[in-house]
Protein backbone atom coordinates (compact mmCIF):
# COMPACT_ATOMS: atom_id res chain seq x y z
CA UNK A 1 0.00 0.00 0.00
CA UNK A 2 1.72 3.18 -1.26
CA UNK A 3 0.97 5.24 2.00
CA UNK A 4 1.52 9.20 -0.55
CA UNK A 5 -1.93 7.91 -2.29
CA UNK A 6 -3.95 8.17 0.91
CA UNK A 7 -1.65 10.90 3.41
CA UNK A 8 -0.27 13.93 1.51
CA UNK A 9 2.71 15.95 3.46
CA UNK A 10 2.25 19.60 2.56
CA UNK A 11 5.68 21.96 4.21
CA UNK A 12 4.81 25.64 4.45
CA UNK A 13 7.68 27.54 6.36
CA UNK A 14 6.77 30.24 8.94
CA UNK A 15 4.60 29.32 12.64
CA UNK A 16 5.40 27.41 15.00
CA UNK A 17 5.30 23.54 14.79
CA UNK A 18 2.52 23.07 17.30
CA UNK A 19 0.72 24.85 14.20
CA UNK A 20 0.57 21.41 12.32
CA UNK A 21 -2.41 19.96 11.84
CA UNK A 22 -4.25 16.95 9.90
CA UNK A 23 -7.19 17.60 7.37
CA UNK A 24 -9.68 15.49 6.50
CA UNK A 25 -9.48 16.04 2.85
CA UNK A 26 -7.42 17.69 0.38
CA UNK A 27 -4.80 20.42 0.37
CA UNK A 28 -3.39 22.20 -2.98
CA UNK A 29 -1.55 25.40 -3.77
CA UNK A 30 -3.97 27.29 -6.00
CA UNK A 31 -6.67 29.97 -5.85
CA UNK A 32 -9.96 30.58 -7.46
CA UNK A 33 -9.86 31.93 -10.80
CA UNK A 34 -12.00 35.15 -11.11
CA UNK A 35 -10.42 36.84 -7.56
CA UNK A 36 -13.66 38.86 -6.40
CA UNK A 37 -16.21 37.19 -8.53
CA UNK A 38 -15.93 33.71 -7.12
CA UNK A 39 -16.46 32.44 -3.90
CA UNK A 40 -13.75 31.47 -1.19
CA UNK A 41 -15.65 29.63 1.18
CA UNK A 42 -18.46 27.19 0.39
CA UNK A 43 -20.31 24.67 2.65
CA UNK A 44 -21.83 21.70 1.58
CA UNK A 45 -20.16 21.89 -1.82
CA UNK A 46 -21.01 20.14 -4.91
CA UNK A 47 -17.82 18.99 -6.93
CA UNK A 48 -17.60 18.46 -10.66
CA UNK A 49 -14.16 17.21 -11.63
CA UNK A 50 -13.03 17.15 -15.36
CA UNK A 51 -9.56 15.88 -17.24
CA UNK A 52 -11.13 18.52 -20.52
CA UNK A 53 -10.05 21.88 -21.07
CA UNK A 54 -13.13 24.41 -20.82
CA UNK A 55 -11.54 26.08 -23.57
CA UNK A 56 -11.46 26.13 -27.28
CA UNK A 57 -9.94 22.80 -28.26
CA UNK A 58 -6.87 24.10 -30.51
CA UNK A 59 -5.44 21.87 -32.70
CA UNK A 60 -2.57 19.75 -32.32
CA UNK A 61 -0.81 20.09 -35.72
CA UNK A 62 -0.98 23.90 -37.46
CA UNK A 63 -4.53 24.86 -38.74
CA UNK A 64 -4.63 27.77 -41.31
CA UNK A 65 -8.31 29.28 -41.83
CA UNK A 66 -8.76 31.41 -45.05
CA UNK A 67 -11.01 34.83 -43.73
CA UNK A 68 -12.20 36.25 -47.16
CA UNK A 69 -14.15 38.79 -45.62
CA UNK A 70 -14.39 41.22 -42.41
CA UNK A 71 -17.17 39.09 -41.12
CA UNK A 72 -15.96 35.69 -40.91
CA UNK A 73 -13.81 36.34 -38.17
CA UNK A 74 -16.82 37.31 -36.33
CA UNK A 75 -18.05 33.56 -37.25
CA UNK A 76 -14.88 32.18 -35.82
CA UNK A 77 -15.42 34.07 -32.64
CA UNK A 78 -18.75 33.08 -32.54
CA UNK A 79 -18.00 29.49 -33.12
CA UNK A 80 -15.88 29.27 -30.08
CA UNK A 81 -18.25 30.69 -28.00
CA UNK A 82 -20.85 28.66 -28.86
CA UNK A 83 -18.89 25.44 -27.88
CA UNK A 84 -18.07 27.23 -24.66
CA UNK A 85 -21.27 27.98 -23.78
CA UNK A 86 -22.27 24.31 -24.93
CA UNK A 87 -19.19 22.66 -22.42
CA UNK A 88 -20.95 24.86 -19.41
CA UNK A 89 -24.12 24.25 -20.18
CA UNK A 90 -24.16 20.28 -19.58
CA UNK A 91 -21.74 21.20 -16.82
CA UNK A 92 -24.31 23.74 -14.94
CA UNK A 93 -27.43 21.71 -15.54
CA UNK A 94 -26.25 19.02 -12.70
CA UNK A 95 -26.22 22.51 -9.99
CA UNK A 96 -22.29 21.98 -9.06
CA UNK A 97 -20.45 25.31 -6.95
CA UNK A 98 -16.98 24.02 -7.10
CA UNK A 99 -15.39 22.97 -10.77
CA UNK A 100 -12.19 21.58 -11.19
CA UNK A 101 -10.17 20.65 -14.05
CA UNK A 102 -7.17 19.67 -14.94
CA UNK A 103 -6.68 21.49 -18.23
CA UNK A 104 -7.24 24.84 -18.90
CA UNK A 105 -10.45 27.16 -18.45
CA UNK A 106 -10.99 29.98 -20.97
CA UNK A 107 -12.34 33.35 -19.38
CA UNK A 108 -15.48 33.17 -21.61
CA UNK A 109 -16.21 29.67 -19.00
CA UNK A 110 -14.93 31.76 -15.83
CA UNK A 111 -17.73 33.97 -17.44
CA UNK A 112 -20.71 31.66 -17.40
CA UNK A 113 -19.31 30.36 -13.88
CA UNK A 114 -19.37 33.81 -11.88
CA UNK A 115 -22.68 34.02 -13.29
CA UNK A 116 -24.19 30.99 -11.96
CA UNK A 117 -22.10 31.98 -8.29
CA UNK A 118 -19.64 28.95 -8.81
CA UNK A 119 -15.84 28.79 -7.85
CA UNK A 120 -13.61 27.09 -10.49
CA UNK A 121 -9.72 26.63 -10.50
CA UNK A 122 -7.88 24.94 -13.63
CA UNK A 123 -4.62 23.18 -14.34
CA UNK A 124 -4.40 20.95 -11.66
CA UNK A 125 -1.79 17.63 -11.30
CA UNK A 126 -3.34 14.64 -11.71
CA UNK A 127 -2.45 13.32 -9.06
CA UNK A 128 -4.37 16.10 -7.18
CA UNK A 129 -7.47 15.38 -8.75
CA UNK A 130 -7.11 12.02 -7.91
CA UNK A 131 -6.74 12.90 -3.89
CA UNK A 132 -9.78 15.08 -4.29
CA UNK A 133 -11.85 12.59 -5.95
CA UNK A 134 -10.99 10.26 -2.86
CA UNK A 135 -11.64 12.70 -0.19
CA UNK A 136 -15.10 13.81 -1.74
CA UNK A 137 -16.44 11.10 -3.78
CA UNK A 138 -16.49 12.70 -6.92
CA UNK A 139 -15.06 10.41 -10.35
CA UNK A 140 -13.00 12.29 -12.90
CA UNK A 141 -15.23 12.94 -15.75
CA UNK A 142 -13.27 13.14 -19.33
CA UNK A 143 -15.87 14.89 -21.22
CA UNK A 144 -18.76 17.26 -19.87
CA UNK A 145 -21.65 15.28 -22.31
CA UNK A 146 -20.66 12.15 -20.44
CA UNK A 147 -21.24 13.61 -16.95
CA UNK A 148 -23.61 12.17 -14.60
CA UNK A 149 -25.55 13.05 -11.51
CA UNK A 150 -23.37 9.85 -9.30
CA UNK A 151 -20.06 12.00 -10.68
CA UNK A 152 -20.51 14.52 -8.59
CA UNK A 153 -18.80 14.68 -5.99
CA UNK A 154 -20.98 15.65 -2.79
CA UNK A 155 -19.55 14.30 0.33
CA UNK A 156 -17.17 16.86 0.63
CA UNK A 157 -17.96 19.37 3.77
CA UNK A 158 -16.01 23.15 3.57
CA UNK A 159 -14.35 24.20 0.30
CA UNK A 160 -12.28 26.97 1.60
CA UNK A 161 -9.07 29.08 0.08
CA UNK A 162 -6.85 30.36 2.57
CA UNK A 163 -3.75 32.90 2.41
CA UNK A 164 -0.84 30.82 4.60
CA UNK A 165 2.41 32.80 4.43
CA UNK A 166 2.93 34.39 0.33
CA UNK A 167 0.59 31.83 -1.21
CA UNK A 168 -3.02 31.10 -1.38
CA UNK A 169 -3.80 27.27 -0.55
CA UNK A 170 -7.02 25.67 -1.31
CA UNK A 171 -8.66 23.31 1.07
CA UNK A 172 -11.57 20.74 0.75
CA UNK A 173 -11.62 19.47 4.01
CA UNK A 174 -14.15 18.08 7.16
CA UNK A 175 -15.12 15.31 4.05
CA UNK A 176 -17.56 12.66 5.34
CA UNK A 177 -15.89 9.43 4.47
CA UNK A 178 -12.81 10.87 3.00
CA UNK A 179 -10.16 8.17 1.70
CA UNK A 180 -7.53 10.71 1.73
CA UNK A 181 -6.64 13.40 3.77
CA UNK A 182 -3.84 15.67 4.10
CA UNK A 183 -0.70 16.87 6.70
CA UNK A 184 -0.15 20.45 7.11
CA UNK A 185 3.48 20.99 8.28
CA UNK A 186 4.40 24.30 9.91
CA UNK A 187 7.78 25.40 10.89
CA UNK A 188 10.46 27.94 11.26
CA UNK A 189 12.22 26.67 8.55
CA UNK A 190 12.75 24.46 5.35
CA UNK A 191 15.51 22.25 6.22
CA UNK A 192 12.87 21.62 10.05
CA UNK A 193 10.42 20.64 8.28
CA UNK A 194 12.55 18.48 5.78
CA UNK A 195 13.54 16.65 8.66
CA UNK A 196 10.07 16.22 10.60
CA UNK A 197 8.78 15.08 7.69
CA UNK A 198 11.07 12.55 6.97
CA UNK A 199 10.34 11.40 10.72
CA UNK A 200 6.13 11.18 9.88
CA UNK A 201 7.31 9.02 7.14
CA UNK A 202 8.73 6.60 9.70
CA UNK A 203 6.04 7.19 11.55
CA UNK A 204 3.48 6.37 8.77
CA UNK A 205 5.50 3.39 7.56
CA UNK A 206 5.31 1.85 10.75
CA UNK A 207 2.17 2.45 11.31
CA UNK A 208 1.03 0.97 7.84
CA UNK A 209 3.24 -2.40 8.95
CA UNK A 210 1.10 -2.70 12.38
CA UNK A 211 -2.43 -2.35 10.39
CA UNK A 212 -1.11 -4.95 7.26
CA UNK A 213 0.79 -7.22 10.46
CA UNK A 214 -0.14 -6.77 13.55
CA UNK A 215 2.51 -9.01 15.11
CA UNK A 216 5.37 -7.31 16.99
CA UNK A 217 8.70 -8.33 17.88
CA UNK A 218 10.90 -6.76 20.31
CA UNK A 219 13.43 -4.01 19.73
CA UNK A 220 17.08 -3.05 20.85
CA UNK A 221 18.62 -6.30 19.87
CA UNK A 222 16.53 -8.40 22.31
CA UNK A 223 14.68 -10.11 18.89
CA UNK A 224 18.32 -11.23 17.56
CA UNK A 225 19.49 -12.57 20.41
CA UNK A 226 17.07 -14.71 21.26
CA UNK A 227 17.46 -16.68 17.63
CA UNK A 228 21.11 -16.43 18.34
CA UNK A 229 20.38 -18.46 21.92
CA UNK A 230 17.95 -20.65 19.96
CA UNK A 231 20.68 -21.27 17.45
CA UNK A 232 23.38 -22.00 19.98
CA UNK A 233 21.10 -24.36 21.51
CA UNK A 234 20.08 -26.21 18.55
CA UNK A 235 23.46 -26.71 17.93
CA UNK A 236 24.54 -28.36 20.99
CA UNK A 237 22.69 -31.18 20.20
CA UNK A 238 24.06 -31.46 16.56
CA UNK A 239 27.75 -33.38 16.19
CA UNK A 240 30.14 -32.92 13.75
CA UNK A 241 30.56 -30.17 11.07
CA UNK A 242 26.91 -30.16 10.86
CA UNK A 243 27.14 -27.53 14.11
CA UNK A 244 29.39 -24.99 12.60
CA UNK A 245 26.28 -23.33 10.51
CA UNK A 246 24.41 -23.00 13.41
CA UNK A 247 27.55 -21.54 15.07
CA UNK A 248 28.08 -19.00 12.27
CA UNK A 249 24.34 -17.70 12.24
CA UNK A 250 24.52 -17.30 16.26
CA UNK A 251 27.35 -15.45 15.90
CA UNK A 252 25.76 -13.28 12.61
CA UNK A 253 22.42 -12.50 15.15
CA UNK A 254 24.95 -10.82 17.48
CA UNK A 255 26.20 -8.12 15.46
CA UNK A 256 22.93 -5.84 15.52
CA UNK A 257 23.08 -5.86 19.74
CA UNK A 258 26.57 -5.39 19.85
CA UNK A 259 26.40 -2.58 17.30
CA UNK A 260 23.90 -0.80 19.53
CA UNK A 261 25.85 -0.87 22.37
CA UNK A 262 28.56 0.15 20.78
CA UNK A 263 26.66 3.26 20.15
CA UNK A 264 25.14 3.71 23.39
CA UNK A 265 28.80 3.90 24.25
CA UNK A 266 28.11 0.92 27.49
CA UNK A 267 31.13 -1.64 28.06
CA UNK A 268 30.33 -3.79 24.87
CA UNK A 269 31.62 -7.36 26.66
CA UNK A 270 29.57 -6.91 30.11
CA UNK A 271 26.58 -6.39 28.04
CA UNK A 272 26.60 -8.56 26.29
CA UNK A 273 27.46 -11.30 28.86
CA UNK A 274 24.87 -10.12 30.99
CA UNK A 275 22.31 -10.10 27.83
CA UNK A 276 23.18 -13.49 26.93
CA UNK A 277 23.32 -14.78 30.55
CA UNK A 278 19.76 -13.30 30.58
CA UNK A 279 18.44 -15.57 27.52
CA UNK A 280 20.39 -18.65 28.56
CA UNK A 281 17.92 -18.71 31.98
CA UNK A 282 14.91 -18.09 29.97
CA UNK A 283 15.72 -20.77 27.99
CA UNK A 284 16.23 -23.34 30.60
Amino acid sequence: MDIQKYIKVEKVPGGQLEDSVVRKGVMINKDVIALGKMRRKIFNQRIILLDWPLEYKKGENQTNAELLKEEDWGVLLQLEEEYIERLCVQILKFKPNVVITEKGLSDLACHYFSKAVLSGMRRLRKTHNNRIAKACGAVIVNRPDELQQSDVGTGGGIFEVKKIGDEFFAFIVDCKEPKACTVLLRGPSKDLLKEVERNLQDAMSVARNILKNSKLGPGGGATQLTVSATLKQKSSSVEGIEKWPYEAAAIAFEAIPRTLAQNCGVNVIRTMTALQGKHAEVEK
